[in-house]
């Protein structure tokens, strides 16, 4: 049965655990202005600054208590990289109301699929902590998903998810880079949401600030019968109808929305 204590466990200052993903993380190239807030960035009155290197293709913006998926870099106005997940090879998962105010501020500001430049002036960064980097601050950060955020068709499935025999729907939102299926009596690692029909999240992998691993024999039935039609890599959204989840025997009920994505099989 998946497990729904939310506990928050990433750190104060925003620089999190990683999150394992497939996409190319943000490079660790020194840009040619870290010195120097150019001519054409947007200027806010905080005192942040921003320009987007790469357009988004997503429409909504986090709010500030979002927890996002980010690739990013950061790097002292001298040029010196302080922290990458290009570096560590994944991307981060941040909860915006616990980051760097400049970093949370300009996170705010763009869409999914958006890379955007920031400087942030040493008021909205470490404000002088020891340990940390002085001075301002230039981050790139490339927006991957807003894993908690309910999707616009959580209410019933769309006209292009697949109906299996159980009255299980599905729909892939990412393609995978595996071979091979699980089997129901295999452990996997997943990174994972749910939502009620109504919007209403109750459980994520993304609010512990970790991925699960659990065996596919000691899920909900709905989950036993998804994960196996997936490949490592793959993120799909499932729509479990009650007989499949809890079956009215506990909270919550009715129909269940799943975002799943399945990191590794063992």
């Amino acid at each position: 049965m998946l497990l729904r204590t939310v506990l928050i466990l990433l750190v104060a200052t925003g620089l999190a655990r990683p999150t394992p993903a497939q996409q190319q993380p943000t490079s660790n190239t020194v840009p040619p202005d870290v010195a120097s807030v150019p001519a054409d960035a947007t200027k806010n009155p905080s005192g942040l600054a921003t320009k987007v290197l790469k357009p988004g293709t997503g429409k909504d913006h986090p709010t500030k208590d979002e927890i996002v998926v980010v690739d990013y870099t950061g790097w002292t106005s001298d040029g010196k990289m302080f922290d990458s997940t290009a570096s560590r090879g994944a991307p981060a998962t941040l909860v915006l109301n616990r980051v760097l105010p400049g970093l949370s501020e300009g996170v705010q500001m763009m869409v999914v699929g958006e890379t955007r430049r920031l400087w942030v002036p040493e008021a909205l960064a470490f404000k002088g902590k020891a340990g940390k980097p002085a001075g301002p601050l230039v981050f790139d950060v490339t927006l991957l998903d807003m894993p908690t955020r309910a999707p616009a068709d959580v209410a019933a499935p769309p006209e292009d998810a697949t109906l299996t025999k159980s009255g299980l729907y599905y729909k892939v939102l990412q393609p995978g880079t595996g071979q091979r299926h699980p089997k129901k009596i295999d452990e996997v690692t997943v990174q994972y949401t749910g939502w009620t029909t109504d919007g209403k999240m109750f459980d994520s992998s993304y609010v512990r600030g970790e991925p699960m691993t659990l065996q596919l024999d000691r899920v909900i039935a709905g989950w036993q019968e998804g994960i196996p039609l997936m490949v490592e890599g793959e993120k799909a959204r499932f729509w479990i109808p009650e007989k499949l989840a809890y079956r009215g025997h506990q909270a919550p009920y009715g129909m269940l929305v799943f975002d799943i994505k399945l990191i590794r099989i063992r």
